[in-house]
């Protein structure tokens, strides 16, 4: 059965799928150098030296200290966020928490974090959100998501996963003990949501400093199919732009979420929505087909949609976040 929400929208945002169906979802396989287009990447973050700058207090809450802080990513830019520190004794954990598509204008519900005793640091991807403003770089999700879209290599996308990459080594500087902790290197989890899910599931696989993800109904999965489906949100102004410029369709290989999370080696936790006007269900669980051993799946009954279980939905998904990072990190 599908799911049956009462909406206004002028489409189904369940896609007409069962669980079943969903779970049958293709994945693209890429492009052939797309291994070698990450791995460069991934190299010129790794060269950046971040910097960073750790700002005022901001609070103290839930066992922990919150502080801003900027730091230096790839193309010569700074970005913001906020440094989250255990209020007494060392970090005995590390986290990367990416953001969704409206950006982050202070630390919410990413507090208390999924384990105690942790340190995070929580990006603003370049252009998003008040601390990482850049000039020429749009602030609003639907311009945002098509800024440098005409090649790969001018693509804000690859930019904002550089910055999570960037964030790691920041983290890993302002916080060496998390170095430490897993005996041949790091281990840090990542944590996102929409955006900040899309985003890690083309992160994770090139950097083993990350020991597991979780992707809450992650975008950018199966740009093939995406372009072929009604939608709200970012994904629209891609599909506008597409229409209007057919050759994008040789740049969306590139950085789709789906492709990379075939290349991912470490436990995944997908919480993936059966209905979602903004980001298409198929293109969720393409990201979670993709994942190979370790890859787990929490099922949401919708997602970017407020209805009267979505509170009940959010706890339960806290708590099987906290099991999860429990387990694999704890």
């Amino acid at each position: 059965m599908t799911v049956t929400l009462v909406h206004d929208f002028p489409f189904d945002p369940s896609y007409g799928r069962t669980l079943d169906d969903l779970l049958r979802i293709p994945v693209p396989g890429g492009p052939e150098d797309f291994d070698d287009f990450w791995r460069a990447q991934y190299r010129a973050a790794l060269e950046v030296a971040p910097e960073p700058e750790v700002g005022r207090l901001v609070e103290e809450r839930d066992g922990v200290r919150v502080f801003e802080v900027s730091y230096a990513s790839v193309g010569g830019v700074r970005v913001g966020g906020w440094l989250v520190l255990p209020a007494e004794g060392p970090a005995e954990h590390g986290f990367v928490i990416g953001h969704g598509y409206g950006g982050r204008d202070a630390v919410g519900p990413e507090v208390p974090l999924p384990l105690p005793r942790s340190a995070a640091i929580l990006p603003c991807v370049r252009g998003m959100g008040e601390r990482s403003l850049l000039p020429g770089v749009p602030s609003v999700s639907s311009e945002h998501v098509l800024h440098g879209i005409a090649s790969r290599e001018s693509y804000v996308i690859g930019g904002c996963v550089a910055d999570l990459w960037t964030a790691a080594t920041a983290l890993l500087e302002l916080v060496p003990e998390l170095g430490e902790l897993g005996g041949g290197g790091p281990r840090l989890g990542y944590l996102g949501e929409s955006f900040g899910g899309g985003l890690g599931a083309l992160a994770l696989p090139w950097d083993e400093r990350f020991a597991a993800g979780q992707l809450t109904v992650p975008t950018f999965g199966n740009h093939p199919l995406r372009l072929t489906l009604e939608m709200t949100g970012s994904g629209a102004a891609v599909r506008r732009h597409h229409a209007a410029h057919p050759e994008v369709a040789d740049v969306l290989p590139y950085f789709d979420a789906a492709t990379a999370a075939t290349r991912v080696r470490v436990p995944t936790l997908v919480a993936a929505a059966l209905f979602d006007p903004s980001v298409p269900p198929p293109g969720q669980f393409a990201v979670f087909n993709g994942l190979g051993d370790g890859r787990e799946l929490h099922v949401l009954e919708a997602g970017h949609f407020e209805w009267g279980g979505v509170d009940a939905e959010r706890d339960r998904l806290d708590g099987a976040v906290r099991k999860f990072f429990g387990r694999v990190l704890g």
